[in-house]
């Protein structure tokens, strides 16, 4: 028998770290001393303390070492959906290094500029819920940029421009849908260009729009969507000084870059007198 002393040493695990495993039920001694607590164990588990370390070091959990350790057949798939989540996880830490890096070096802006009128395909987003989860929103909005880029191209057109999204609120029923479970909530819009003929071929659940010329204000902040990026974005636009003029949150863009999404919103004159949004953007947030 080894004391838990000689067993730390021959594996190079901590007696803290042997007291924590035999708590958890991964390495159980071979016996404990009932009146002092001593714990012993044989030079066969040695080999079980390489394999929970081993395990350990590659970051899995220790409900999923107890697991791989219990059921050895089903160690290698662990193993190996272990490894995607810290490949993901590792992809994920590297882009907001990047995007870390690229914050710190140089603080978003807000931009003013005048934006052309364009011609634009929309199409409705669904399967989103009414919550702000970005992971969940960016998959769906992609899939629908790629149907209607799929669909522009296929009866001859062309895209002429970076795709968006805007909130659904352009008519009564997209507003009072917008309010719902089921939605949509979101249009996704792709400039488009070519034959009024080839135009004319788009599939019906894709609406061809005129987007009229604006003044807009700006913010692009590089990276993965978030909550806080969004609030981010809001409030610089929202802050920044105006002459004689407002935003108009009913018409706010987000420009799907393919390193961030830029925010922007239509700037109006306070002089001007609006019924509701000209050109069907967005909806009031």
């Amino acid at each position: 028998m080894l004391s838990i002393s000689e067993f730390s040493e021959m594996c190079r695990l901590s007696p803290q770290a042997l007291r924590f495993y035999h708590s958890e039920g991964l390495l159980v001694p071979a016996d404990v001393d009932e009146q002092t607590g001593y714990r012993s164990y044989t030079f066969d588990q040695v080999e079980r303390a390489m394999l929970v370390t081993v395990l350990r070091e590659a970051g899995m959990s220790v409900k999923l070492v107890r697991r791989a350790l219990d059921e050895p057949d089903a160690a290698p798939d662990l193993l190996r959906r272990h490894e995607e989540e810290v490949r993901h996880r590792r992809r994920a830490e590297d882009e907001a290094i990047s995007d870390a890096r690229e914050l710190l070096g140089s603080r978003p802006e807000v931009l003013l500029r005048r934006t052309p009128e364009m011609t634009v395909a929309s199409k409705p987003v669904p399967g989103t819920s009414a919550e702000h989860d970005w992971d969940e929103v960016d998959a769906a909005v992609a899939a629908a940029v790629q149907d209607v880029v799929k669909a522009v191209e296929s009866c001859g057109a062309v895209v002429s421009g970076v795709p968006w999204r805007a909130w659904a609120g352009e008519t009564p029923e997209q507003k009072r849908r917008s309010l719902t479970a089921e939605g949509p909530h979101w249009l996704v819009k792709v400039p488009i260009a070519g034959e009024e003929k080839a135009i004319a071929g788009l599939p019906e659940d894709i609406e061809v729009q005129a987007f009229e010329a604006r003044d807009e204000l700006s913010i692009f902040i590089p990276g993965r969507n978030s909550m806080a990026k969004y609030g981010t974005a809001l409030s610089r636009l929202f802050t920044h000084p105006l002459q004689d003029a407002y935003l108009d949150v009913s018409r706010m863009r987000h420009l799907l870059h393919d390193h961030g999404v830029e925010t922007t919103a239509a700037v109006c004159e306070l002089d001007r007198t609006d019924d509701g949004p000209e050109d069907g953007q967005g909806v009031q947030m």
